[in-house]
């Protein structure tokens, strides 16, 4: 569940960003409730993503330097005995 869990900090992520409203890096890691090194890791995956993302010191946020879109949707059952059991469901769209 660990991965669903980076997953949902990356969407986070990527609305503040597109909302040019994600503060310092320091200030974001305590609203994330990350540490700091975390939301790194977080910018960097977006990059590997070829996201746009800069930050501009002058407002002290990141945003996207053009167009970037993420969507993703997560689903997880199980299936025992002819029985699903619906674990996890998600759908992020932006």
């Amino acid at each position: 569940m660990n991965k669903i869990k980076t997953l949902e900090n990356l969407q986070k992520l990527h609305l503040l960003i597109e909302a040019e409203c994600t503060g310092p890096p320091k200030a974001l890691a305590r609203r994330m409730e990350l540490s700091e090194r975390s939301v790194y890791n977080l910018l960097e995956v977006l990059k590997d993503f070829n996201a746009p993302v800069v930050y501009n010191r002058k407002r002290k946020t990141y945003y996207y330097g053009g167009h970037f879109k993420l969507d993703f949707r997560i689903s997880l059952s199980v299936t025992n005995n002819n029985e699903v059991t619906e674990l996890y469901r998600g759908s992020y769209l932006n």
